[in-house]
This record gives structure tokens, C-alpha cells and sequence, in this order.
């Protein structure tokens, strides 16, 4: 079978094709730790598994259903690991998972894949567990690191991998995806376009409660442009967040409960236990991706006050609002408050997520600190 075949989501990527293509067996040696990087949705993970399954076919006894398994992930010589920690992977998970069980034969394929998503939240400590795995793994070890941003990859653990890069889908395909799931030609034009290559943040923003952020997002901006920060639009994103953040610790406790009648009496209290932490950490990861996502939003509209300003709508990203784009440009004097509105914007989502400032304050303090930018 062709690379197309075996690796349909490298189709748009011919980096990624050339790599993974030259490495598949039977003919191809695959490397023993890739490096996957590219912004979300343009086919790291769907790509990890399609390269999982062959490696994992290849010797089987059955080599198209140990593919389908794999391609299910419920091959048990595949582990996938997601990061636990709120805001980092924590050593835990790395741990028993991949770096004690790389050292294991596999059960039943003649190799083991791990595939690690979101490696740029590894810290120093959990780095430092996973370089001897990676730096001196077994024959049968192959590892999948996955990245949406390969500048904050640690350099010891890039290092040690061969990088395969993903593009940034187009403006066009994104708007084609959206389209698919029944989004209006305008909405999908400009979600593309404020995704800014991300086609899960597109998704998102065009589905489920991204109109919502969206509207808050905007209305944050507008109240800042035209005097009414007093009528607090902060609140709304804060909510928006917390419903999310809520949803997604649901989401962890109904899947730890679902699992407890599989397990032994002595270990459920334990589970529960753990399961109660875990919520919570999403909960709580879910809630910040929430309110960076809004705050994004909001820098973006001030961008495109900014270019409307120059005289360049056709630029802007917001292509579904242009009309309130132009009479929020038309209330400066010229593109500079808006320009830098949108530099303020960016060091409170720096805060948010370095500092861990408390959210109500910071964002209220942003308000008032537009409006003053804004309306001198």
C-alpha cells in the first residue's frame, strides 16, 4: 500500500509524508521517537494513529485487525497519554505509563508505540524522567511526541526526536470543514480566519458555545471602544469559562464512574479518589484554555479595528462583522490605540497563564485600562 493509503492525513503535508514515508516497513526503518508538530487539527493525532497501526500490523497474526484496534486505540501495545496536571504533564504520567513500560516486551505485536499528546507542558522534572527512554530505548520502543507549539518544547527533549512537521490548514479548507457540519458560509469565513490555522479552535468557534464566547469576546472589546466598561462585560466570559471548566470536569467524574464497577473493591476508593484530583485539574485546564481563547478573540478584534482603520478591511479576520468593525474604527483618531490595546490584551493572557493572577481582577483591570488607551 502507497503512503496516501497508509497515512491518509499526511496528504496535505509533504514534509510530514516524506518522513513517515520513507520509514514504514516493511522496506522503511522507523525511527525509535518522532516529534510532531503543527497547529491542532491538521492531522497530528489522526496521523500518530494511522502510523501506530502499521507499525503495530507488521508480524501480527492478523495484521488487519491489529490495525483496526490500533486505529481504535484499544491495541494493548499502544499507550496514549495526555497530560493530567492543570497546567502541565506531570511526572506521573509519564511514568509507569511510558517510561517502566517501554522497558516491558510487548503482549501480542512485535513492537510497543506511546504516544505522548501535548509535550510542550512537559516541565524539567518530567523531561528529565523521559530523556533515558528516549535517549537509549528498547529495539521495540517507538515514541510519538505530539506539539501545538514546538517553541516551548524543552531542547532536551527535542532534541532527542526527529521532527516531522504538519502545515497550517488554509482559510479555504478550514471554511470547507465548517461548512460540512451545516455552519453558514459567512460564520465558516470568518471562524476560519480568526482560528488562525488552528482547525480545532475553528470548530470551535463556529460550534457548540463558540458563538457565545464569540459575542462575549466582541462585546468585552466594544465596551472598552465606546465607554461601557461600568457595565462589567468581564462577567460574561467568566461565566462562559465556568461553564466550561464545569463540563469538562463532568465529562472526567462520569468516566471515572463508568470504569469503578469494572474494578477490585480494595482499589475503587483509590480510584475515586484520584479521579476527584484529575477532575478537577481539567476542569480547572479547560477553564483557563476558556478564558485565553476569549481574550485571543479579543485581541484579534482590535487588530481588525486596527486594519480597517488603515484602510485595509478586506484583511480583517472578523469578515462576518465588518460593518461594527467599521464604526468601532471610526470612533479613534487613527489605528494607534487599537494596536496597542491589542499588546495589552496580550500580556494579561501572558499573566493569566504564567502568573496565575486571579482572573476577575485581571480581567477587570484590563477593561479599565483599554477604555483609557482607548478613549483618552
Amino acid at each position: 500500500m502507497s503512503v496516501a493509503e497508509l497515512l491518509p492525513a499526511t496528504a496535505a503535508h509533504p514534509h510530514a509524508r516524506a518522513v513517515l514515508g520513507s520509514a514504514l516497513p516493511p522496506e522503511g526503518a522507523p525511527s525509535h521517537a518522532y516529534l510532531f508538530h503543527g497547529p491542532a487539527g491538521a492531522g497530528k493525532r489522526e496521523t500518530a494513529l494511522a502510523l501506530a497501526a502499521v507499525l503495530l500490523a507488521e508480524g501480527s497474526a492478523d495484521p488487519r485487525d491489529a490495525a483496526r484496534r490500533a486505529t481504535a486505540a484499544v491495541h494493548p501495545d499502544l499507550t496514549w497519554v495526555r497530560p493530567s496536571g492543570a497546567a502541565e504533564m506531570l511526572v506521573a504520567d509519564i511514568d509507569q505509563p511510558v517510561v517502566a513500560a517501554a522497558t516491558r516486551t510487548p503482549f501480542e505485536s512485535s513492537r510497543r508505540v506511546f504516544v505522548i499528546e501535548r509535550a510542550e507542558t512537559m516541565n524539567d522534572a518530567t523531561a528529565n524522567r523521559m530523556l533515558k527512554t528516549l535517549e537509549e530505548p528498547p529495539p521495540f520502543a517507538h515514541l510519538v511526541l505530539l506539539t501545538d507549539r514546538l517553541g516551548d518544547v524543552l531542547a532536551t527533549i527535542r532534541s532527542r526526536c526527529q521532527l516531522v512537521r504538519f502545515e497550517a490548514p488554509t482559510v479555504a479548507v478550514l471554511a470547507q470543514r465548517l461548512g460540512r457540519h451545516g455552519v453558514g458560509d459567512q460564520a465558516a469565513d470568518a471562524c476560519a480566519r480568526l482560528a488562525l490555522g488552528d482547525g480545532e479552535r475553528a470548530s470551535e468557534l463556529a460550534l457548540g458555545d463558540g458563538p457565545a464566547l464569540r459575542h462575549g469576546a466582541e462585546a468585552f472589546a466594544r465596551a472598552a471602544l465606546h465607554g461601557r466598561t461600568g457595565e462589567r462585560p468581564w462577567v460574561a466570559l467568566l461565566e462562559r469559562a465556568g461553564e466550561r471548566g464545569a463540563a469538562a470536569a463532568t465529562h472526567v467524574e462520569e468516566r471515572v464512574a463508568a470504569d469503578l464497577p469494572f474494578l477490585p473493591r480494595k482499589d475503587q476508593a483509590r480510584a475515586k479518589r484520584e479521579g476527584s484530583e484529575a477532575a478537577k485539574r481539567s476542569g480547572r485546564r479547560a477553564r483557563t484554555d476558556a478564558l485565553d481563547q476569549a481574550l485571543l478573540l479579543v485581541g484579534l478584534w482590535f487588530r481588525d479595528v486596527a486594519v480597517v482603520a488603515d484602510g485595509a478591511r478586506e484583511l480583517a479576520h472578523a469578515s462576518d462583522r465588518l460593518e461594527a468593525l467599521e464604526e468601532d474604527a471610526a470612533a479613534l483618531r487613527d489605528s494607534h490605540p487599537a494596536r496597542a490595546a491589542v499588546a495589552y490584551v496580550d500580556e494579561t493572557r501572558a499573566a493569566l497563564r504564567l502568573v496565575n493572577a486571579t482572573e476577575e481582577l485581571a480581567l477587570e483591570a484590563l477593561a479599565y485600562r483599554l477604555e483609557r488607551t482607548l478613549r483618552p
